[in-house]
């Protein structure tokens, strides 16, 4: 049996912020899916709290250079909030995808949430902010199928969680708490183990 290379980047989604165990993040989650599936796992997390679209590259570089057969790529909630626009995040999403399609691995990605989830955003802006999203979101969508990605859809099932559920929520009411990481890789479990299959 071969070892699935799974990587993950993007930022403090990717890296579990708001966990209080790093089992309890993305990428361990998927990576215990995949290990029940009959799947041996060489888990890595390059991701960093923080980072923009701009910051994939030097994660792309660093999972290439350790060697990649699956990766995870969640990012665009640091772009919403520092007003990125959608070309350039796009474009910037793209290239990553395209560079670890280059060395061989398969890559699913998950757009940008809907911030306006997020309990400090006023009643007023919240159409606003939720038209921005998606369109952000769309505009990576289109880019990371360009490149060669999969793009996995976080359905409004999730969303209602995180609206009508503060426990999804760790203490900054911004991350993910362990029960939000839970649900949000649940959600992303079915793309990650097709990723997986051999072509």
């Amino acid at each position: 049996m071969t070892t699935i290379r799974f990587r993950v980047l993007g930022d403090s989604l990717a890296a579990g912020v708001g966990c209080t165990h790093a089992e309890q993040s993305i990428g361990h989650v998927l990576a215990g899916e995949l290990r029940a599936a009959g799947h041996r796992v060489d888990l890595r997390v390059h991701a960093v709290p923080g980072a923009r679209s701009a910051d994939l590259a030097p994660q792309v570089r660093a999972a290439v250079a350790a060697g990649a057969d699956l990766a995870l790529i969640v990012v665009g909630a640091n772009d919403l909030t520092r007003l990125t626009p959608p070309a350039i995040g796009a474009r910037l999403l793209q290239d990553a995808v395209a560079a670890l399609a280059k060395a061989g691995a398969r890559v699913v990605v998950v757009t940008a949430p809907d911030m306006a989830v997020l309990g400090h955003v006023p009643p007023a802006f919240r159409d606003l902010v939720s038209q921005a999203s998606r369109a952000y979101a769309t505009a990576q969508a289109q880019a990371a199928t360009t490149a060669g990605a999969t793009v996995a859809h976080v359905g409004p099932e999730v969303l209602s969680r995180f609206v009508s559920d503060e426990r999804m929520f760790s203490a900054d009411r911004f991350h993910p708490s362990a029960a939000g990481y839970a649900v949000i890789a649940q959600a992303l479990t079915s793309y990650i183990l097709a990723a997986a299959q051999p072509a």
